[in-house]
């Protein structure tokens, strides 16, 4: 078990991306206010004194356009993976102030984005504005903060209502509680507990030696569409987006352990995308366990065709991979590798240590 009491002398870096935590209500509803870093010390000074004692130093960076979680794209989350690299010997770890709506996929396209981590970095929100009465974002924010000044564990997470996620296995689960998100395929990091972040080291990915940050070189990402088949689904819908020169890849939500209809049109439009070289991803709709194709017939041609497994990845992972992946322009077979490699433990079922002493 490791503790804050441990936690390094230099500072966080404190990002403020944008989204509910940082927002004021309107008469047309929630907007983006400024002035953070005040209403920053002004909520945490409201903390019980050894609480407050307890929290570590930070310098905050405020976005002068904080980001619509729901318009956020690749390029937001691209600069501020390329923000904590470009700051990364400076601090002790981030926090990432950001809208829960896309928080996952901020999450996900972290850790693709900033392999071989060997600091925290935090990504978390609130369900409702700073300083409002009844808010969760205190709280999100205390966590965030102490799981940040923590050494010990070296990947991207995602805290939220006390709990520490890894951040390319989080999903959005609840639209109001203060849960927010869940981990279907991959137990907790870590808890805050008494106001200490207490960390399962056992649960954590770990790979030795320095950051092997993976910048994209531009900002326009391949566009990777989203397939959910549904009972009676039409071919020639999912012909209309694989047949699309921007369409470089595909993930789909396939039923069960894998499973397409027995359509022979759908599976020629599946095998003529992966012919022209589009990668395809198959995932479960099912949120806890994975994709195994093959399992049962009916799925098997994924595996004919070439359709890559997507074994227990979250979409918001599987999207994230490939595009990032896409964008590394590396040849067919390398990309097809790396993406059934777990890279930031994003796939792969848990297996948890034993001690045997």
């Amino acid at each position: 078990m490791v503790t804050t009491s441990d936690a390094a002398q230099q500072p966080l870096l404190v990002i403020y991306a944008g989204g509910t935590i940082g927002m004021r209500a309107s008469s047309r509803g929630l907007i983006p206010a400024g002035d953070m870093a005040a209403r920053l010390e002004m909520a945490l000074a409201t903390l019980p004194p050894l609480r407050r004692r307890a929290l570590p130093d930070y310098v905050l960076w405020e976005s002068p356009e904080p980001i619509d979680s729901s318009s956020a794209t690749f390029a937001d989350w691209s600069a501020l993976a390329a923000l904590v690299a470009a700051h990364y010997e400076a601090y002790a770890g981030f926090v990432i102030l950001h809208g829960t709506d896309t928080l996952a996929w901020c999450a996900s396209t972290l850790a693709f984005q900033l392999q071989g981590l060997t600091k925290p970095v935090v990504v978390t929100g609130s369900q409702r504005p700073l300083g409002q009465p009844g808010s969760d974002a205190l709280n999100n924010l205390e966590a965030a903060l102490a799981f940040a000044a923590t050494p010990g564990w070296r990947e991207v997470g995602l805290c939220f209502d006390g709990r520490l996620l890894r951040g390319c296995r989080a999903r959005k689960w609840y639209t109001r509680d203060d849960s927010g998100f869940e981990s279907p395929n991959w137990p907790l990091l870590g808890e805050l507990v008494d106001g200490v972040a207490v960390l399962y080291p056992a649960r954590a990915w770990r790979i030795e030696g320095a950051p092997r940050f993976e910048l994209p070189a531009r900002e326009r990402a391949p566009q990777v569409v989203r397939v959910t088949l549904w009972p009676g689904i039409d071919a020639m819908l999912i012909e209309r987006w694989l047949e699309s020169p921007q369409v470089a890849g595909a993930v789909l939500e396939c039923w069960g352990s894998g499973n397409l209809p027995d359509d022979p049109a759908l599976i020629g439009v599946l095998s003529r995308a992966a012919a022209e070289g589009k990668p395809l991803v198959a995932l479960s709709q099912c949120p806890i366990g994975g994709a195994d194709p093959g399992t049962y017939a009916s799925g098997q041609i994924l595996n004919d065709i070439g359709v890559m497994s997507g074994d227990d990845m979250t979409v918001e992972a599987a999207c994230s991979k490939l595009t990032h992946l896409l964008v590394q322009g590396l040849p067919p077979e390398e990309l097809r590798r790396r993406f059934l490699t777990p890279l930031a433990g994003e796939r792969g079922a848990f297996t948890p240590q034993v001690d045997c002493a």
